[in-house]
């Protein structure tokens, strides 16, 4: 019996995603990385300044820098989603003009094609 490469679940939902909740969803969850790394930087500081062992205000300090630093990881991610978002925007907006630029030219030119069939 084979098995067979299946995607985990998540995967799909990801895919299915737009980018602004992506991005909502990232951005928010960084923020909240960031924050609660802070605090633990915070608490291990004070275990620090208050002569507790070095093992354990180290290990914390050192678990707060991973938090922290995995929080401005996802907080890029979130940069690189909301840029995305704004290229999407800017085609979009480029393409209308471009339309628009274009219907302007064949309706000069059809009447353009009028007069000189009248003269």
């Amino acid at each position: 019996m084979e098995v067979k490469n299946k995607k985990p679940p998540g995967k799909k939902m990801l895919k299915r995603m737009s980018l602004y909740t992506k991005w909502l969803l990232s951005a928010i969850g960084s923020l909240l990385l960031v924050g609660f790394g802070l605090s633990i930087f915070s608490e291990a500081a004070n275990l620090k300044h208050t002569n507790a062992p070095f093992l354990r205000w180290f290990l914390i300090g050192a678990y707060s820098l991973i938090i922290i630093n995995g929080g401005l990881c996802i907080f890029g991610q979130a940069i690189i989603f909301k840029v995305r978002i704004e290229n999407k925007k800017l085609i979009k907006k480029a393409l209308k003009q471009k339309e628009k630029r274009l219907k302007h030219k064949l309706s000069i030119t059809k009447i353009d094609n009028s007069k000189s069939q009248s003269d």
